[in-house]
C-alpha cells in the first residue's frame, strides 16, 4: 500500500478520489471503484451524519477487491482518544496506513435529540495523538509494540479567514500531519489566495503536499458550498459535470498545482454520479 505523502512523487498529475461507503452490508458498485483511474479512493466517514459502513471498514474491502490504494477518515465528532486510538491500531493490523482526520459538521437540534457529539480532542490533538502512536505511545504515554505507522492527513478550509487557516495549517504540520485535502469547491480562487497569504505569512510554502479540492456539480446536485453562478449556468446551458470541473482543474494546473481531491456530484438520496468522475480522470490520467 502506498502511502498519500508519497503518491504524489515526481511532480505528475495525483488524483484522490471521494467514495462513499455502503448503507449497507453489501458494497454493490466494485466495479464503479475499479474503474476510477484515481492514485487513491477517499472514504468519507458518514456522509450526511447517516449510518454508513465505517470509513476504515469499507476501504479495507475496497482495497481488497480492487487493490487501489485508499485513504480512510476519522472524525473527532464522535469518538473519544480511546476509541479513535483503538480503531488506529485496529486499522493498522489489517494493513491500511492512510487516515484523513477531521472534526465533523455539527449536529443540528433536531440531531441532538438523537445522539451528542463527543469531541474531546480537537483536530490537531488528535493528530499530535496518532503521531505519538507512530512512536509507539498510546494517549496515555504507554509504550506498545509495534507502532502504527500512520500516513495522517488534516483538511484546510480555504474559505475561512486566511491568516487563521494558515497558522493552523502550520500547527497542524507541526503536529505530525503528512498531507492535507482542502475544502472541495468550483475554482481555484480561494486556494491560490491560501497558497500566497501562506507564503508571505511563513516566508515559503507548506512543507507538505496538498491536494486540492474539486468539487463536481450536476443537475439536482448537492454543495457543500455555494455554487457560483456560472456553474448554475453552464449546467443550464448542457454542459456536461466532466467538462466545468476539467475547465478548473485546467486553471490549477496552469498555476503549476498537480495534486487534486476529486469530489463526484452527490445526487438527491446520497447517490454519486461516479461516471461524470471517471470521465474526468480519464482525460488527466494514463491508461493503465
Amino acid at each position: 500500500m502506498t502511502k498519500i505523502a508519497d503518491i504524489h512523487a515526481g511532480g505528475d498529475l495525483t488524483f484522490i478520489c471521494d467514495f462513499s461507503p455502503p448503507r449497507g452490508a453489501a458494497l454493490d458498485n466494485l466495479d464503479v471503484a475499479q474503474s476510477l483511474a484515481a492514485n487513491c479512493l477517499s472514504i468519507p466517514y458518514n456522509p450526511g451524519k447517516s449510518v454508513y459502513a465505517h470509513s476504515a471498514f469499507a476501504a479495507h474491502f475496497l482495497r481488497g477487491w480492487t487493490g487501489k490504494d485508499v485513504l480512510f477518515t476519522v472524525a473527532t465528532r464522535d469518538m473519544n482518544v480511546l476509541a479513535i486510538q483503538s480503531l488506529i491500531v485496529g486499522a493498522s493490523l489489517l494493513g491500511l496506513e492512510n487516515v484523513l482526520v477531521v472534526r465533523g459538521d455539527d449536529f443540528t437540534p433536531t440531531e441532538l435529540h438523537h445522539t451528542m457529539s463527543v469531541g474531546d480532542r480537537t483536530t490537531t490533538a488528535l493528530i499530535r495523538s496518532i503521531t505519538a502512536m507512530n512512536s509507539g505511545l498510546d494517549f496515555r504515554g504507554r509504550r506498545f509494540n509495534p507502532p502504527t505507522d500512520m500516513c495522517i492527513g488534516a483538511t484546510i478550509d480555504t474559505n475561512r479567514t486566511l491568516e487563521s487557516e494558515v497558522a493552523l495549517t502550520r500547527r497542524k504540520i507541526d503536529s505530525g500531519a503528512h498531507f492535507f485535502v482542502t475544502q472541495p469547491g468550483f475554482t481555484p480562487d480561494a486556494p491560490l489566495r491560501f497558497l500566497r497569504e501562506y507564503e508571505r505569512a511563513l516566508g515559503g510554502g507548506p512543507s507538505v503536499p496538498i491536494f486540492f479540492g474539486i468539487h463536481m456539480a450536476a443537475h439536482g446536485s448537492r454543495s457543500f458550498s455555494p455554487v457560483p453562478q456560472f456553474v448554475i449556468d453552464d449546467l443550464a446551458r448542457g454542459s456536461a459535470p466532466a467538462d466545468i470541473a476539467s475547465r478548473a482543474i485546467d486553471r490549477f494546473i496552469a498555476a503549476g498545482i498537480t495534486e487534486f481531491y476529486l469530489m463526484p456530484p452527490v445526487l438527491p438520496g446520497g447517490a454519486r454520479d461516479y461516471e461524470s468522475a471517471r470521465q474526468v480522470l480519464d482525460r488527466y490520467m494514463p491508461s493503465p
